[in-house]
């Protein structure tokens, strides 16, 4: 197990843990967020503090770190930025090296006797041997159809992912507590935007798409729970290749001229307008998929978080493409701001800002 491995706490499913900064690694940026809770009652959090720092290209390929030195001094910088004491931190794997599997156990088993039953049956389910992976599982219910048996959900990731990321935070001089999985942060997350829609959005069907520099991300939730995964081969990176292209720039060039909209006035038109309409097409496409393959024929609302959520008008182009009402995530909306966080600032950075604040907010979870 994770503890055993490390002689730390590091769990997907932990259910206590101290305070902690969420630390997202993409493979563009590193996201760092510290939060508090002001009432414990009406868990109302408060925002501390936050960092964004940039990586370079090929430091992080696919979810992989490539460059461990250069991801462990970017993290460091982040961390300096914010001017914090504290140095627990959470971290979180790409879905895409957690295989996760629910499965059905006896109930009423014992501790060690529950582990050895969820061990032998992961076997069956993972692909390596299980001396190559940590492995973590979670009771989740009593099962609908035998009550004689509980519901368990199985996480597990080959070692070498979870050490790369550990590794990269030790070198920063932060102690890692908690290894998430990102999309269970985002979800987290999510929890707190869920108040913007009617009635907390019950009975709805919400597309979140996280669209990154690589991939765009899309999970499907009903009533708090997902229903559906999908990835697709767009992002961010393909506005920077079109900027690239467009204005005879070098890649890093091109970067840059977007982050700070250094860009001649035919940009708007020729370049980031058709990237919206690409997007917003890519979307359509993601959510057809979703209906071909659920049951379900509708998605009430979609949340855009990600980079990208922050161009102007973006949410607009979507919803009319999409005929489904498109808004921004900002998981942050609610909460109170500490005398360090520029509010402007944070509202143009928060939708990027969605897998480190559901790390963050591992700080609370119910002891």
């Amino acid at each position: 197990m994770f503890k055993e491995n490390f002689n730390i706490n590091l769990d997907f499913f932990s259910s206590k843990s101290p305070p902690v900064i969420g630390v997202d690694v993409s493979s563009s940026s590193v996201k760092l967020v510290e939060l508090s809770l002001v009432d414990k009652g009406t868990s109302t959090y408060r925002i501390e503090q936050y960092a964004i720092e940039p990586l370079p290209a090929d430091a992080v390929q696919e979810g992989a770190i490539a460059n461990l030195e250069v991801v462990s001094d970017c993290i460091m910088n982040a961390w300096k930025r914010m001017e914090t004491r504290q140095k627990n931190v959470a971290l979180a794997l790409p879905a895409t090296d957690v295989i996760t599997k629910r499965i059905l156990v006896p109930a009423g088993l014992r501790e060690d006797d529950l582990a050895f039953q969820v061990e032998n049956e992961a076997g069956q389910y993972i692909p390596f041997a299980l001396d190559e992976v940590d492995l973590d599982f979670q009771v989740l219910r009593e099962s609908p159809d035998n009550p004689e048996e509980i519901e368990v959900l199985i996480a597990a990731s080959r070692k070498d992912k979870v050490e790369d990321r550990v590794a990269a935070a030790m070198s920063a001089g932060l102690k890692t507590i908690i290894m998430d999985v990102e999309t269970y942060a985002a979800q987290a997350s999510f929890e707190l935007v869920k108040s913007q829609l009617p009635n907390d959005g019950e009975d709805q069907v919400i597309a979140l798409v996280d669209i990154g520099s690589e991939a765009m991300n899309m999970n499907v939730f009903h009533n708090g729970e997902s229903v559906y995964l999908r990835d697709q081969a767009f992002g961010g990176n393909q506005l920077t290749q079109e900027i690239q292209n467009q204005f005879n720039l070098s890649l890093e060039e091109a970067e840059v001229a977007k982050l700070n909209g250094q860009l001649p006035e035919n940009y708007n038109t020729d370049v980031l307008q058709p990237f919206c309409e690409t997007l917003a097409v890519e979307i359509m496409r993601a959510i057809q998929f979703f209906y071909t393959s659920s049951q379900y024929t509708e998605v009430n609302y979609i949340f855009i978080a990600g980079g990208c959520a922050a161009i102007p008008g973006l949410d607009e182009v979507i919803t009319a493409r999409t005929q489904i009402t498109t808004l921004i995530v900002n998981p942050f909306s609610n909460m109170e701001n500490s005398s360090r966080i520029i509010p402007k600032q944070l509202s143009m950075d928060a939708p990027s800002l969605l897998i480190a604040c559901g790390l963050a907010m591992r700080s609370f979870d119910p002891l």
